[in-house]
């Protein structure tokens, strides 16, 4: 795969009543050492007084397990590793707020032209289940 890539990063949140997908497509930078993925990309949100505010986003893809950082107006390290459930701090510029991620799901494909990774796990804030997740990332060259 080449330095240069296209990301995109689509999320399904299932609900009782109904699902909520979300989708976020950027441009970014892929490396490959030590045996593991690196993603690098930026996207702006806004921060607690409604400006724009980068955000910059790491996605290290490594044996059975995916990290996601992001630094800047919300500052997270999520860890999807299988079979086990992480905490984390999730700041946002409203609070923090303690996450829980129980990974039942975790596929990595990779080809020269793609990496296709899927996550499923269940989401806890504040000690208490609120959703079972998905998330699909794809980055292929630019």
């Amino acid at each position: 795969m080449t330095k240069d890539v296209l990301i995109s990063i689509s999320g399904l949140q299932f609900e009782i009543n109904e699902d909520e997908a979300i989708e976020v497509i950027s441009v970014g930078d892929y490396h490959y050492r030590n045996e593991k993925h690196y993603i690098l990309y930026e996207d702006v949100v806004p921060d607690e007084n409604g400006k724009d505010e980068l955000t910059k986003n790491m996605i290290k893809v490594g044996n059975n397990i995916v990290e996601i950082t992001k630094k800047g107006a919300n500052n997270v390290h999520m860890v999807f590793e299988l079979g086990k459930k992480n905490m984390t701090l999730y700041n946002t510029p409203i609070g923090a707020l303690m996450i829980g991620l129980n990974t039942t799901s975790l596929v990595v494909k990779e080809s020269e032209e793609e990496l296709l990774i899927n996550i499923e796990y269940s989401l806890d804030i504040n000690y208490s289940h609120v959703s079972d997740c998905a998330i699909t990332i794809k980055v292929k060259n630019r």
